[in-house]
């Protein structure tokens, strides 16, 4: 299995140029395809404005959270995290392909650049604009990490 790549975004219009450059030429090292990890980003952007529809326990919000929250948003997302079965919702299709994931991807973006993010984070609560940037920007980073360049979906030679 070959390596993660490293990502930084600054922007979320960076996110979008990563993904159109490595829709036709890439392979995956995890376990979501491309059009998975794109619908999962896409989904987590519109529920920061339509809602979550879920949170997570107490004692995580009111001790754990505010211990590493500003953690969360400067510093890259560890993967393994595996989502509670409360939150269904940011899981994304068995079957979504590359390109209906990257358009999802682009409607979220184009959403979240547009609209306001008021609702809730499912740990965090209420956050300013910018905590909410800077998380999905860390989350972005995370996900298209395993999204790794490669000839006609195979690792490079």
């Amino acid at each position: 299995m070959s390596a993660r790549r490293t990502v930084h975004y600054a922007t979320l219009s960076e996110v979008v140029q990563d993904a159109e450059h490595l829709i036709g030429n890439h392979h995956t090292v995890g376990n979501w395809s491309f059009g998975q990890i794109c619908q999962h980003l896409a989904k987590a952007m519109t529920a920061s404005i339509d809602g979550f529809g879920f949170q997570a326990p107490w004692f995580v919000r009111w001790l754990i959270a505010p211990m590493m929250k500003n953690s969360i948003l400067i510093k890259p997302m560890k993967p393994g995290f595996k989502l509670p079965k409360n939150a269904t919702s940011l899981l994304p299709d068995d079957s979504v392909t590359a390109e209906e994931g990257l358009r999802q991807l682009k409607a979220g973006i184009e959403r979240l650049s547009h609209e306001s993010p008021t609702a809730p984070h499912p740990v965090f609560g209420r956050m300013a604009g910018e905590e909410v940037m800077q998380i999905h920007l860390r989350h972005c980073e995370m996900h298209m990490s395993f999204i790794v360049p490669g000839e006609n979906g195979q690792p490079p030679a």
